[in-house]
C-alpha cells in the first residue's frame, strides 16, 4: 500500500468529481455514508456540493488519499460549533472506495486522521456508524469506544430503523 494522505487539499473540480465518484461508488455498495442503495449519482452530488461548501468556507476539513493518481479513501473533519466542544472532532462520511475493502485502506485513513487530530489539538474523535452493518467492530478494532446509541434513530426503509451507535476515540 503506498497511498499519499493530504488534509485539506485544493477542493477543486477535479477532486470535486473524484469524491462524487467515490460517495456514489460507496453508497451503492450499501456503505452508510448517508444514503440506501440504489442511489442516483445525482443526489450524491447534491449532498456533497453542501459539504464541500462547508470545507471551502472553513468550517469543516478533508482527508483524502491517492494511490497512483486514484482517490482511495476520504473522510470529513466536522467541525464543531461549539466554543465548549473545540477540543475535540466529528469523523463524517469515513469511505475508502469498495474495490479497495480488505486491504488495509480503512485502518490507514483512520491512522491518518489521528494524525491529524494530535497536530490539531484535539483531545479526541467522535464518529457514529449504523447499527446492522458490523461496522462498529471495525472501529473498536480501531481503538473507538461505543459510547451511546440512539435506538431506531436511522429508517433505512419502512419499517427497517437501526440504532445510530456514537463511538468515542480518546488522543490523551
Amino acid at each position: 500500500m503506498n497511498v499519499a494522505w493530504r488534509v485539506d487539499p485544493e477542493l477543486d473540480t477535479r477532486l470535486q468529481e473524484e469524491i462524487v465518484d467515490l460517495w456514489h461508488a460507496a453508497s451503492e455498495a450499501g456503505g452508510a455514508v448517508g444514503f440506501v442503495p440504489p442511489v442516483e449519482r445525482d443526489a450524491v452530488a447534491a449532498l456533497a456540493r453542501a459539504t464541500f461548501a462547508s470545507v471551502l468556507d472553513g468550517e469543516d476539513r478533508l482527508l483524502v488519499g491517492h494511490e497512483d493518481g486514484r482517490l482511495v479513501g476520504l473522510l470529513f473533519f466536522a467541525g464543531n460549533r461549539s466554543l465548549l466542544r473545540l477540543h475535540w472532532c466529528t469523523l463524517k462520511r469515513v469511505m475508502v472506495h469498495p474495490e479497495t475493502q480488505g486491504r488495509g485502506y480503512g485502518r490507514a485513513l483512520l491512522a491518518a486522521a489521528e494524525r491529524v487530530a494530535r497536530d490539531s489539538g484535539w483531545e479526541a474523535l467522535h464518529l457514529t456508524v449504523r447499527a446492522g452493518n458490523n461496522t462498529e467492530r471495525f472501529y473498536q478494532r480501531a481503538g473507538y469506544k461505543e459510547v451511546g446509541r440512539l435506538p431506531g434513530a436511522i429508517r433505512v426503509a419502512p419499517g427497517d430503523d437501526r440504532d445510530e451507535i456514537h463511538m468515542w476515540l480518546p488522543l490523551r
